[in-house]
């Protein structure tokens, strides 16, 4: 078996199958499910994919290790229901698997990110370099509640297509990912022994607008890129007033 699949699923009925279409070149589809209940697990089944489903909900780090350990093949691609292979990257995953002409042992690709219906050509979303295709036990994720990240444990290329990310579909998908991960957030700075306070939430949401909208050239991308700096600003505001909320609790 050459390639396979790693994917963990909550409710993704929707935007599966756009996925899991975009990855039928693959040997395997290995699916890990966190009891959806939208009709999911049997989507996943009717495309092809082994289900997994867990009754535990440990953070996206250890969750992804999860699917990643039930892979088969001899390498294995990591993605997300809400993103999509597009055909140049295919061929080129398709190529490092035919026989690799390096000693890498992983890849990363370029994620290209849609904010309300646009893909943001700035901002610092692109190019959002991202490690997803490595040979089997050569990566694990951090362990972290969110915001984890694909460690290689040898040498990384890169390959230079697209990996589609349908990030944020309209404006409430926005302000609800904002509120759920700046709350997992928090808890991770809490257990880091960071403290929060009024004052730090102010000073580290306007950093983050001054980087996204200046340093970024989030400008570039027009409206919605003034609303992204907005958007990222509130989540990092949120994430600190949570904390210090907490710590005053």
């Amino acid at each position: 078996m050459r390639l396979s699949i790693a994917l963990i699923t909550y409710n993704e009925a929707a935007r599966l199958p756009a996925c899991l279409a975009s990855v039928d070149f693959a040997d395997e589809v290995v699916v890990v499910d966190n009891g959806s209940t939208d009709g999911t697990v049997a989507l996943a089944q009717s495309l092809g994919a082994r289900v997994v489903q867990t009754p535990d909900w440990p953070g996206f780090g250890v969750q992804k290790n999860r699917a990643v350990d039930l892979c088969r093949g001899d390498w294995v691609f990591s993605i997300d229901a809400d993103e999509q292979v597009t055909p140049e990257l295919k061929a080129q995953i398709l190529s490092v698997i035919a026989g690799p002409s390096s000693d890498c042992v992983a890849y990363t690709v370029n994620r290209s990110s849609s904010y309300c219906g646009r893909y943001m050509r700035h901002s610092g979303w692109y190019p959002d370099r991202v490690l997803r295709l490595f040979r089997r036990g050569q990566a694990r994720f951090s362990e972290a509640a969110v915001h984890e990240s694909l460690q290689a444990q040898g040498p990384v290329g890169r390959l230079e297509a697209d990996l589609l990310h349908q990030s944020f579909a309209d404006f409430e998908t926005v302000l609800d990912k904002v509120n759920r991960y700046s709350t997992a957030s928090a808890a991770a700075l809490a257990e880091r022994g960071k403290r929060g306070s009024v004052p730090k939430a102010v000073a580290h949401g306007l950093w983050a607008f001054f980087r996204t909208y200046v340093l970024k050239r989030g400008f570039l991308d027009g409206q919605l890129g003034l609303a992204l700096a907005v958007s990222n600003a509130e989540g990092t505001y949120y994430r600190y007033m949570k904390l210090w909320l907490k710590q005053r609790a």
